[in-house]
């Protein structure tokens, strides 16, 4: 728990730094607490002549009317500076797996640079198999749910991709779970689409188990006096991944209470109940007899995976996006 306070401590810190200087460029403030907070989750140390350095790096690489020039520069920059030792010379592979993905068949949008950053660590050979893998579960995912599914999915779809299991048994247990769900108090709709998408990552638990353990998650949040809302469900699932989540309220409560308290981040109560998640589970991570390390990496996987949907979200791009239908 000391560790989540003094990642809190971090992350205002962070965000404080960067608000000062970028609050004439970012119109949208929550776009600046998303950027703290991949420090967090990343265990990065924030220097911000660095993160400046790499911001104008993209900004000067990016052809002119490429979306990486405006305000979504200092994300990548974040995700980048915070998960590489070289950040600019990782941007060439970045692009290379944006490429990729396009040739794949996913529009060129913020979303496809955002899936293409969970594809940074591949060998070169493999960007293509695996962009075309996750097309091909993209697509499904659209048959599946015609109307819920867009392109703030890409970056699932690339990490579904990204699983070892064959693509119809993964659809399979995304559906299977998505009806228990909604028969068990959960409202359909796109986020609990985003909820059974990372449940179908567990590989070891039914569909029954995984479903009890949110429902028990669920409940417990109300006895906490956390209303449970549908924008909730994806951190209810990160949740069922760390032992006895429901266990760990109290602290995520506390957490949330306390950034709720920061003048900067009070109007952003749903975006601080988020963060507290992330900021626990980074904690219990870290703590390596809690978690096995291919767990860990999933994880992290996850948490990365849900803050660049929510960047995006946050950042407006998914109105403009959606706005075309998905692809």
């Amino acid at each position: 728990m000391e560790k989540a306070k003094n990642n809190m401590e971090r992350y205002t810190q962070i965000y404080s730094q960067l608000r000062e200087r970028y609050r004439w460029k970012v119109s949208n403030p929550s776009v600046l607490m998303m950027v703290a907070s991949l420090y967090i989750t990343n265990n990065c140390n924030f220097d911000i002549e660095r993160f400046n350095d790499v911001a104008e790096h993209i900004k000067n690489e990016s052809g002119l009317f490429s979306p990486l020039r405006s305000q979504s520069r200092f994300t990548f920059a974040a995700l980048l500076d915070s998960k590489c030792d070289n950040p600019k010379e990782m941007f060439p592979l970045f692009i290379a797996a944006y490429d990729e993905l396009v040739s794949a068949g996913f529009s060129r949008n913020i979303f496809t640079y955002i899936a293409a950053m969970l594809l940074i660590p591949t060998d070169a050979q493999d960007l293509g198999p695996l962009s075309d893998r996750a097309r091909v579960i993209y697509k499904k995912m659209r048959e599946e749910h015609l109307f819920l599914t867009g392109h703030s999915d890409y970056p699932l779809a690339v990490m579904l991709a990204q699983n070892d299991r064959q693509t119809n048994e993964l659809i399979f247990q995304m559906e299977d779970l998505y009806s228990k769900l909604s028969q068990n108090g959960f409202r359909k709709g796109n986020d609990l689409q985003s909820m059974s998408h990372i449940l179908s990552l567990h590989e070891n638990s039914s569909a029954d188990d995984l479903v009890a353990k949110s429902t028990e998650i669920f409940n417990a949040m109300k006895k906490e006096g956390i209303k449970p809302k549908s924008m909730f469900y994806p951190q209810i699932a990160l949740l069922t991944f760390i032992e006895k989540g429901m266990n760990n309220l109290t602290e995520i409560k506390e957490i949330w209470e306390q950034l709720n308290l920061v003048k900067a981040f009070k109007w952003k109560k749903d975006i601080n109940f988020m963060m507290a998640v992330t900021f626990l589970i980074s904690d219990k991570i870290e703590n390596s007899s809690l978690l096995q390390k291919n767990l860990s990496t999933t994880i992290e996987t996850l948490i990365q995976a849900q803050q660049a949907a929510s960047i995006a979200a946050i950042s407006g791009a998914a109105v403009a996006s959606s706005s075309s239908g998905g692809e």
